[in-house]
């Protein structure tokens, strides 16, 4: 696997082209080095949820996070890796004008976008901000749910990033994250892909590994309120791997799977 640095340059780069082009359809594990190719394969329906907003839906998210979240009228809730907004309208929509909604991206053109579709609507209670899941610009024990899609596996310091969730939580409070874990070996060339780690694949850990670096950050009482398995096209996997080794991954039947998960802080 690359360095930090360059997991970074290479997911900021490619989401913050997303955000200019609007495309959409391009979810976790579109990533190629010449093109995004639009599939819509771990993507969740939204358009039935209340404060949905179709320009901030660009179909990058593995899940429906807040569907299992608890969010109630008047939380407080940080959603990580807000892209254009979509969570976080979403979000709005339940904690009503006494609460309030921070979305955090380190992406500057998602950003931009965020804050063009919220003026857009009006919001008062709804921020954007710059900043990274490993450092966020959020006080500490000041949120009472945290929400994430399909993000927290594009962050490559995975225990610094539940040790932030943790630190901003209230207690008492609880997350509901979205995201793609491994069940079996991936082929070494998409383990080390900066590429396909903007796709959410190459950086998914083993189930475990997750779960285990959940409870290490001191939360407590995970449930896995969903899994959905995840089946990588060829013409993604070409990318990455000969005709030989895509017929060895099918046949070792190795699992991706998106996984929604909900832990608490005590």
């Amino acid at each position: 696997m690359q360095n930090e640095k360059e997991i970074k340059k290479v997911v900021k780069e490619k989401y913050g082209a997303i955000a200019k082009k609007s495309q959409s359809g391009c979810g976790c594990g579109c990533g190629t080095s010449n093109k995004i190719v639009g599939y819509t394969i771990m993507k969740d329906d939204y358009t039935n949820l209340d404060g949905y907003v179709a320009e901030a839906d660009l179909g990058l998210g593995c899940g429906l996070p807040t569907e299992y979240a608890e969010i109630k009228e008047g939380d407080t809730v940080v959603d990580l890796g807000s892209g254009a907004g979509n969570d976080v309208f979403v979000a709005r929509a339940i904690v009503g004008n006494n609460g309030k909604v921070i979305g955090l991206d380190f992406t500057e053109e998602m950003i931009e976008k965020a804050n063009r579709n919220n003026s857009k609507l009006g919001y008062k209670n709804v921020e954007f901000r710059l900043g990274e899941i490993e450092a966020m610009p959020v006080e500490s024990s000041s949120v009472d749910v945290v929400v994430s899609n399909c993000v927290l596996n594009l962050v490559p310091d995975k225990k610094k990033a539940f040790a932030e969730i943790y630190r901003i939580i209230k207690p008492g409070g609880h997350f509901c994250v979205s995201d793609i874990v491994i069940k079996g070996e991936l082929p070494a060339n998409l383990k080390k892909s900066a590429e396909m780690y903007a796709g959410c694949v190459a950086g998914a850990v083993q189930q475990e590994e997750y779960l285990k670096i959940i409870e290490d950050a001191g939360f407590e009482n995970s449930i896995i309120n969903k899994t959905k398995v995840i089946e990588l096209p060829d013409e993604v996997l070409e990318q990455y791997l000969s005709l030989d080794e895509i017929k060895s991954f099918r046949e070792n039947k190795t699992g991706i799977f998106s996984i929604t998960v909900t832990s608490y802080k005590l």
